[in-house]
């Protein structure tokens, strides 16, 4: 019996189709739909007769899973209890969008959809304790997967080894006759499909390139701070370690752990040769507050630093002009470190003025890691 194809093109009829395809869904049928990338096979993920009409449909490898698929970001709480920080900054940077991730979880059986469905679909949901999971950035697979209370999984809608669809023509030319619905909702935006990545305790692995690049994937997982004075002698070195000592107390970690978390905090000089150490007032103004300069080489500003950050904080006016003409659309991300006003230049003073500018340093930084999300 051939497919049954519904065009989203009739706006009148949308939510009946929408409503049809989740219905089907629910019942443990599976649905083509569309997504950014290419069109994808759906499948409820807790009937083990839908997930088993998947793989014949697919012709794929039994041991290998399906992808859950989520309708936003939030619902991957429900299966995921514990996400790292990396994890949740990638949430919160590429989603929705053409990215799957494998996230590790140590415990599926804490996870709040094993109260809700029962233990049984923890061997349904979870392989070798991971979960893949796609949320994507389409308003036909949102609107679906919003529409059906139980977990769906998708797969790319074409036999295993084939290329996938990126339209209907596509789809049918592989499965007609496989599935109870199809949804056309016209040419994907994309080319080809998302990006697969592995987080683990060491970062991040490429399982299947794709849409987002690998540089792209480093600038999501990673939080860059960049702080800016003239000699990056005194003033912006100073912020630089007192940043890194209060994100590292906050996080409960060293300082030396800070990278292998995806934060980085920098400095660098407008006016800086490079090569110097700090001031010996820097030095030991930053030591009474609990911070370490002593390592310090000073380096000069340029435009890798200024675009590879994510937040750029600038001691003067000056410093912020000198930003804003390497990189005239830097935006919004560069400002004063303290708002509305200068940091006045110790360099030369005594060591009480060191103290002072330390502190009032300080007092800015901890204000601004209040305003910004790591």
């Amino acid at each position: 019996m051939p497919t049954e194809v519904l065009t989203c093109s009739d706006s009148k009829a949308y939510e009946g189709i929408v409503a049809k395809a989740a219905a089907l869904l629910t019942a443990g049928e599976l649905v083509a739909i569309p997504t950014e990338t290419v069109y994808g096979v759906a499948a409820r993920a807790d009937s083990a007769d839908a997930i088993s009409a998947l793989k014949r449909v697919k012709g794929r490898d039994a041991s290998k899973p399906f992808s859950l698929h989520i309708a936003g970001p939030d619902d991957v709480h429900r299966y995921v209890p514990e996400l790292s920080q990396v994890a949740k900054r990638i949430i919160r940077r590429a989603w929705p969008g053409p990215l799957s991730v494998v996230f590790p979880v140590e415990s599926p059986q804490d996870a709040q959809i094993v109260s809700e469905l029962g233990p049984e679909v923890v061997n349904l949901l979870y392989h070798e304790r991971t979960i893949g999971v796609r949320c994507p950035d389409h308003r036909v697979a949102i609107d679906v997967l919003s529409r059906v209370p139980h977990p769906v999984v998708a797969a790319s809608a074409n036999r295993a080894g084939q290329p996938p669809p990126r339209d209907i023509e596509g789809v049918l030319a592989e499965l007609d006759g496989d599935l109870a619905l199809a949804i056309d909702g016209g040419t994907t935006q994309f080319e080809g499909p998302s990006t697969v990545v592995r987080l683990d305790k060491n970062g991040f692995e490429v399982l299947r390139e794709g849409v987002v690049s690998p540089r792209v994937l480093k600038k999501y997982m990673t939080v860059n701070l960049l702080f800016v004075c003239s000699g990056n002698t005194c003033r912006s070195p100073m912020a630089e370690a007192l940043c890194r000592f209060e994100i590292a107390k906050a996080q409960g970690c060293s300082v030396d752990e800070l990278a292998d978390r995806g934060i980085f905090v920098w400095s660098a000089g407008a006016s800086s040769f490079g090569g110097g150490p700090a001031s010996g007032g820097a030095v030991q103004a930053v030591k009474e507050l609990g911070a370490d300069l002593s390592g310090h080489c000073a380096q000069s500003l340029d435009q890798a630093l200024i675009n590879t950050a994510d937040h750029v904080f600038c001691m003067t006016s000056g410093h912020l002009e000198a930003v804003k003409s390497m990189v005239p659309d830097v935006g919004d991300k560069v400002q004063l470190l303290i708002e509305g006003r200068d940091v006045n230049d110790p360099f030369g003073g005594s060591a009480e003025e060191y103290k002072r500018c330390a502190s009032e340093i300080h007092a800015a930084v901890q204000q601004r890691l209040k305003e910004i999300t790591l």
